[in-house]
């Protein structure tokens, strides 16, 4: 099997006459062929609206010659496995910008498994615009177990995306295709980024970290939201940076009969943990500041 290369990678040859008018340019086909553990780029298949938002990153690699390599499991779960891929172009130098990056690929575990479960507490305020996939959600059946996983990565997807064009600190989500999301790897080489309830951080430090978190949770409540599910381990702390993960269950405020009760833990969530730290905060008091964000 061949691949055609992106026509950026087309380079001229004059052996060739090309027709009167046309550039004097070849096509040059891509000849490496995926190995064990690897695939096409599946970039190339995925819709504008199951692709990351604009501007997009300089490291995203977009070119349809592009390989993805598992390198391996970076976390496993129990509605999902966090694996690290490799997309490259072949011949492209490790971490080369724009022709070979490292990635996350959370993927949310096959109908095999009976383990899935996400609170309907998340769900209420949201539809399901197929009849039939609401029914088999509602009765449980595998095919219902199916459609509710793809429903969760989408999810996933759609609140990444939408927290991205916000400003908040979460990975970039470079696309999804059925109950796979891949976005931005936080870490280093190949070592992911401590969570949060890792650190061993000092006073300023975590001074720091807390006011990181309180402005990605006032960035949410501005737009109406919160993340639903916020904990120390579901921040990661990289180079200084706190980034959010795990949003599938991130809710609205006001249309989820929930949502002022989902707020109020997540405040509860991170307060508790800091004053474990000694650092002293008022999840009360973080809640009313939010609230006025969510009505201002």
């Amino acid at each position: 099997m061949t691949f055609l290369s992106s026509l950026d990678d087309a380079v001229p040859d004059d052996s060739v006459a090309p027709p009167f008018g046309a550039p004097s340019v070849a096509l040059v086909f891509q000849t490496t062929e995926p190995g064990d553990d690897q695939r096409w780029s599946t970039w190339p298949a995925t819709t504008p609206s199951e692709r990351g938002p604009s501007p997009r990153p300089d490291w995203l690699v977009t070119d349809a010659a592009a390989i993805d390599t598992e390198l391996g499991v970076v976390k496993t779960g129990k509605e999902a496995d966090l694996d690290l891929i490799e997309r490259a172009v072949p011949g492209a130098e490790p971490g080369e910008l724009g022709r070979s990056v490292l990635l996350a690929a959370k993927r949310y575990r096959g109908s095999e498994h009976s383990d899935f479960h996400r609170s309907t507490v998340y769900t209420e305020g949201r539809g399901t615009r197929r009849s039939r996939d609401a029914r088999a959600l509602a009765k449980g059946t595998t095919f219902g177990r199916e459609v509710a996983r793809v429903q969760w990565a989408y999810a996933e997807f759609e609140a990444l995306r939408r927290l991205t064009e916000l400003g908040a600190s979460v990975p970039y989500p470079v696309q999804v295709g059925g109950t796979e999301v891949l976005m931005e790897f936080i870490g280093d080489d190949r070592v992911a980024a401590p969570r949060l309830a890792q650190m061993r951080a000092t006073p300023d430090e975590l001074r720091e970290l807390f006011h990181q978190i309180v402005e990605f949770m006032r960035t949410l409540a501005h737009a109406s939201l919160t993340h639903g599910d916020l904990s120390p381990y579901n921040l990661l702390v990289h180079d200084g940076r706190v980034v959010a993960i795990d949003l599938p269950q991130v809710v609205d405020v006001v249309s989820n009969p929930q949502g002022f009760d989902l707020l109020h833990r997540d405040c509860r969530n991170v307060c508790d943990w800091f004053t474990r730290q000694r650092l002293e905060c008022d999840a009360e008091q973080l809640f009313g500041e939010l609230i006025a964000e969510v009505y201002s």
